[in-house]
């Protein structure tokens, strides 16, 4: 018992002294026109001879332990912003142990993000229209023809499905089911996914049928499912009450797998699980209790269902998309366009910028891909107006935007340099109908997945 009271009096003695003789820097750094903090600076830091980098988070701050009375030299570099060099004294105040440097960086007038404006080439086609029937979603088939999700009043009093070939409905089926949506699996293979069941449909010269699948099954085992090729298979775990997830490569050959990325928010991460501290002890011991049952973090269960729905979490979003023979994963929360191989072998990075600022550039937090030619856009929205801005997969540019004719638009798909989406005029009395429009680009076909492009929640 002594030698235990002794080992907790060296313990409180040295996290005592440690505290006297250190000081909390707190870097806020911000943008100086819009004030918004400013991810992934690189700080080099100088503190007594020694060398330290760190990188700011999502809202522009950086925290390290200083040395009291010590000298910090510091240096602040982003490739989209002048940078910053400062010299500060760290010493210990009375009333407080953090010591806060707010840093305004200027961008670059040269390496702003705005960007040419084009116009889409041509009046906008009308593709679908009915006088009985409102478009609610939409899927593109690879023989040209295009499954259609519609319904007469409201989609969850009752939904059809319509097999159309661009000229006239060729098949039409009853949805058994409040239908929410039309999805296509890694295959391309729509399925319609309702409030209780998922629907396979398959689709046959100028026949449509309907099969039904076990939901818990498809989000499981088929939804996580980005691509597959010859012998590898590429999924993730991705779930949207989580802040962190992986991309994996299975091997069909051998059976075995290996992660090819990890993305995490970081600063999400750490307020995710901080909720914990703040709940009552009953939710305390209900989340120990769950521990104990599963093995997962009493901290994960009280993130999951309660900051989850606070008005502080955003879903995580970074894409896979696969054209030819490269694997292309958009990790936003490190600014990077990481570019990896056939096999999941990580290959190049490049830096991508144009989600920052999206008050003022309208990010929508959405990329599309051409299901023909692989390209992929970026989508925006200002004043209503919606902007497809091509995303240059080499460099991670965006030099040029193509303003689409409408406002209000819905439910964007791309195929062969076409754009589709639903519209219906502000204040009409007419129905959904279903419109494309040119964009003015000739990109010749590409060997692209036909599934979706984006992280599909699995339910975990």
């Amino acid at each position: 018992m002594k030698s235990i009271l002794t080992f907790l009096f060296f313990v409180t003695c040295v996290a005592v002294y440690a505290q006297e003789d250190s000081v909390l820097v707190r870097f806020e750094i911000v943008d100086k026109t819009y004030k918004e903090g400013i991810q992934n600076v690189n700080a080099t830091l100088q503190i007594n001879n020694k060398t330290i980098i760190r990188s700011s988070n999502s809202k522009g701050r950086i925290s390290i332990y200083v040395p009291n009375n010590a000298q910090l030299n510091y240096q602040l570099t982003h490739p989209l912003f002048e940078s910053y060099s400062g010299t500060k004294k760290v010493s210990l105040k009375s009333s407080t142990d953090t010591s806060f440097i707010s840093v305004e960086m200027l961008s670059y007038k040269g390496k702003t993000l705005n960007s040419v404006t084009v116009k889409a080439p041509g009046i906008p086609d009308t593709v679908f229209e009915s006088k009985r029937l409102s478009v609610a979603d939409f899927e593109l088939l690879k023989n040209g023809q295009m499954v259609l999700l519609a319904y007469p009043k409201q989609l969850k009093k009752g939904s059809e499905l319509l097999l159309y070939n661009g000229v006239e409905v060729v098949n039409t089926f009853s949805v058994p089911g409040i239908a929410e949506e039309l999805v296509r699996d890694y295959r391309g293979n729509p399925h319609v996914l309702c409030k209780d069941n998922v629907y396979g449909l398959y689709v046959s010269n100028s026949q449509i049928g309907i099969s039904t699948l076990d939901k818990a099954y498809y989000l499981k085992y088929l939804a996580p499912i980005v691509d597959t090729n010859y012998s590898k298979m590429f999924f993730s775990n991705f779930s949207k009450d989580y802040p962190a997830f992986d991309y994996y490569a299975f091997d069909q050959f051998d059976s075995t797998y290996s992660k090819i990325i990890e993305i995490e928010d970081e600063l999400m991460m750490e307020l995710y699980r901080s909720e914990y501290k703040w709940v009552d002890v009953r939710t305390k011991l209900w989340a120990k209790n769950k521990e104990y049952e599963t093995g997962i973090d009493a901290e994960i269960w009280v993130g999951a269902n309660y900051f989850t729905q606070s008005l502080y979490y955003k879903e995580l979003y970074a894409p896979m998309f696969v054209k030819n023979d490269t694997v292309f994963v958009f990790d936003y929360y490190k600014d990077k366009l990481f570019k990896f191989d056939a096999a999941g072998n990580r290959l190049d990075s490049v830096a991508i910028y144009h989600h920052y600022q999206p008050k003022t550039t309208g990010w929508k937090k959405q990329l599309i891909q051409d299901q023909a030619t692989g390209e992929v856009y970026a989508v925006f929205d200002i004043a209503g107006f919606t902007y497809l801005g091509l995303v240059n997969l080499q460099t991670g540019e965006i030099k040029e935007k193509v303003k689409l004719e409408f406002r209000y638009i819905d439910k964007i798909a791309i195929q062969d340099n076409f754009v589709y989406y639903i519209y219906r005029p502000f204040e009409s009395t007419q129905k959904k109908f279903l419109y494309k429009e040119r964009l003015p680009y000739e990109f010749g076909k590409a060997k692209v997945p036909y599934g979706k492009e984006t992280s599909i929640d699995t339910g975990k």
